[in-house]
């Protein structure tokens, strides 16, 4: 009963404990793909994990640029995952965050989760070949520019193929993204070009479209080659600079001056500054100057400048400053969710604390990763590397990138290594195991000792109810006892040669003593009868005491 009464009370404490703390709202986990092909539906999942908080929950789903229109909504009890199902669309790119609130509570503040990122993947359809440079045929010498367009998707890779061959790498033509440039074209540049577009879903689904042949003729001319002052020649466009670093003995830079348009000769001038570095006159729309470089140095703002006929147009200026690879390398990654909540994909990000011109490398198990396998995929950014990877047998083991400068063969700082598996990465954190296992011992260790210190108690009760029993019995024998020798002195009292002129029914406390002998010999005599009697007739002597002492306390209220 003891026992009882404090696991009551313990739960009455943590219903208080509840009410006066719950207003502290934990903070939800948003789980959900990362990658999700437009127009289909997934389900992202929200929870608050050890919620002190017994209420409805309504967790909603916005992005985090734009937290005035929710995606989606769901109300859960507390403890259970809301299940939120989103129908993508290619606006929901980006970062995703899950808000839970308690409903028609405002005292409780809401908690926001970390940020989700999902990349709205939309498959590439409709490719087709344009010519830029407007006729299909066109005479030798003339730039040929053609585009491969397509009417939808992004993260898009292209290749190009002549006469159903693809081009060879490297390749003598100039090949930006979507855009193919063959400067002073020759007959033998004719055939037959498309393009293949391909794009990709979590590095296991690939989209393809291939456009149809397009005829492209290269014909000779036999007429004299227009002067640039002809109506007939195009004029400049505006260069771009560019630079590549590269090392042979000391460090220099190859700065890159390019024209997408303009009709040969071009003259192709490098500004530091207001000085003149170089110029030259070439017959290509781009020229590389060599200038000598000093790491981690200032060397000024460069400016390229290009020229034919009476047209003279700039690039903009860009800094010439080379940062070598150096400091931290950060590597993290991001899961993605199938079926049944197991993780079926990952996404690693790979950065460099600092470094102009970074090189990226992944590994396996201290095996280098190429730029695509049959569970990886490497997708290179400015200032990142991203490795997209199926969770798999064949993709477990220990994962680190290292970064090195792009322009020497010098060692590469390595990031930290990341031991991946598809039955420990789908297992519980041992420190969510930790904390389980140490509030269940807590709580038996508490009932273990409420229990211990409820039955000490009861223990000390029943002996002390024991005692205040025996003496009970005891001070009524001794009131029995005391009657009957008050009868007797009554007697006695009453005989003419014993005259007393007041009795007050005082005992002194030396009768008192003799009376508590007597309690005490008659309770030794009531001992030694118990042990002839019968253990039986004890039954019918308690009845015959306790009536005794009903019928004395009767004796006793009356006036």
């Amino acid at each position: 009963m003891t026992c009882f009464r404090t696991v009551i009370v313990i739960l009455g404490l943590y219903t208080c404990f509840q009410e006066t703390c719950g207003s502290v709202l934990g903070r939800p986990r948003l789980v959900g793909p990362l990658d999700a092909l437009v127009r289909t539906v997934e389900d992202f999942h929200c929870s608050i994990q050890n919620n002190p908080v017994n209420e409805s929950i309504l967790y909603q789903i916005f992005r985090d640029e734009n937290r005035s229109k929710v995606l989606g909504f769901y109300s859960a009890l507390s403890g259970q995952v809301a299940v939120i199902p989103l129908y993508i669309i290619p606006s929901y790119e980006g970062y995703l965050v899950c808000v839970a609130s308690i409903q028609n509570n405002t005292d409780v503040q809401p908690s926001v989760s970390p940020r989700h990122h999902l990349r709205v993947v939309v498959p590439v359809d409709g490719a087709e070949v344009v010519v830029k440079t407007g006729s299909a045929e066109i005479l030798e010498g003339q730039t040929l520019s053609l585009l491969c367009r397509i009417s939808k998707g992004n993260y898009v890779s292209y290749h190009w193929l002549v006469d159903r061959k693809r081009l060879p790498q490297p390749s003598p033509y100039h090949h930006r993204n979507e855009e193919l440039i063959i400067h002073r074209a020759v007959p033998q540049d004719s055939g037959a070009y498309s393009c293949v577009a391909t794009n990709q879903l979590n590095a296991t689904q690939t989209y393809i479209s291939q456009s149809k042949p397009r005829n492209i003729m290269v014909k000779v001319d036999l007429r004299t080659p227009p002067s640039p002052s002809s109506p007939l020649s195009e004029l400049v466009s505006e260069p771009e600079l560019s630079f590549t670093m590269m090392r042979e003995g000391t460090y220099f830079a190859l700065v890159k001056c390019e024209s997408l348009k303009g009709t040969p000769p071009i003259t192709f001038s490098l500004y530091n500054g207001t000085e003149l570095v170089d110029n030259e006159t070439v017959d290509v729309r781009q020229f590389s100057f060599p200038i000598t470089v000093d790491l981690e140095r200032h060397m000024g703002w460069l400016q390229c400048q290009a020229e034919n006929g009476d047209r003279v147009v700039h690039s903009k200026w860009v800094p010439m400053h080379v940062v070598p690879v150096g400091g931290a390398v950060w590597m993290h990654f991001d899961t993605s969710v199938g079926e049944n909540f197991s993780i079926v994909g990952l996404r690693f990000y790979c950065s460099v604390e600092r470094g102009t011109s970074p090189r990226y490398r992944w590994f396996l198990n201290g095996t280098a990763l190429e730029d695509r396998g049959d569970f990886y995929w490497v997708e290179p950014q400015p200032k990142q590397s991203i490795l997209l990877l199926s969770v798999g047998r064949e993709s477990s083991g220990t994962y680190h990138c290292e970064v090195s400068n792009s322009f020497d063969n010098q060692t590469g700082i390595r990031s930290e290594k990341k031991y991946i598996d598809k039955e420990v990465l789908n297992q519980l954190p041992l420190t969510v195991k930790a904390v389980v296992f140490g509030c269940f011992l807590f709580l038996v260790s508490l009932v273990t000792t409420c229990c211990f210190i409820g039955c000490f108690y009861r223990n000390n009760q029943c002996h002390v109810e024991k005692s205040m029993l025996d003496l009970r019995l005891g001070l009524e024998m001794h009131k029995i006892m005391a009657a009957d020798n008050n009868d007797h002195d009554a007697i006695l009292l009453g005989h003419p040669c014993f005259m007393v002129a007041e009795y007050d029914n005082k005992v002194d406390e030396k009768e008192y003593m003799e009376g508590e002998e007597l309690v005490r010999a008659d309770k030794d005599t009531y001992s030694d009868q118990g042990e002839s009697d019968s253990i039986d007739e004890w039954p019918e002597i308690q009845q015959e005491l306790k009536k005794t002492l009903e019928d004395e306390d009767d004796l006793l209220d009356e006036p």
